[in-house]
């Protein structure tokens, strides 16, 4: 039983963490990244202050990483994705 309860703790502290650097960044006009395994290598989903997210591509020129805007998603599915992470 402590094991999960140390388990349950540790999730909530994730979460806890996620939510204040999404804060922040969105506090300093910054997009946040959600990396996922649901999406193909090099994609990335950047969600907005204003809250759209959109997948985007990842990659390097050089040495500066690039991105490229594939796809925003419609409401519905970019709530999908927030609720996934546990952001609603």
């Amino acid at each position: 039983m402590a094991t999960i309860h140390k388990t349950i703790q540790k999730d909530e502290n994730y979460l806890l963490t996620l939510k204040a650097l999404r804060s922040r960044n969105f506090s300093r006009n910054l997009p946040f990244l959600l990396l996922s395994d649901k999406l193909p290598e090099g994609q990335v989903y950047r969600e907005y202050a204003d809250g759209h997210i959109e997948i985007q591509e990842v990659f390097t020129v050089g040495a500066r990483f690039q991105h490229k805007v594939l796809r925003v998603l419609p409401a519905p599915e970019a709530d999908k994705v927030r609720n996934a992470y546990g952001l609603l």
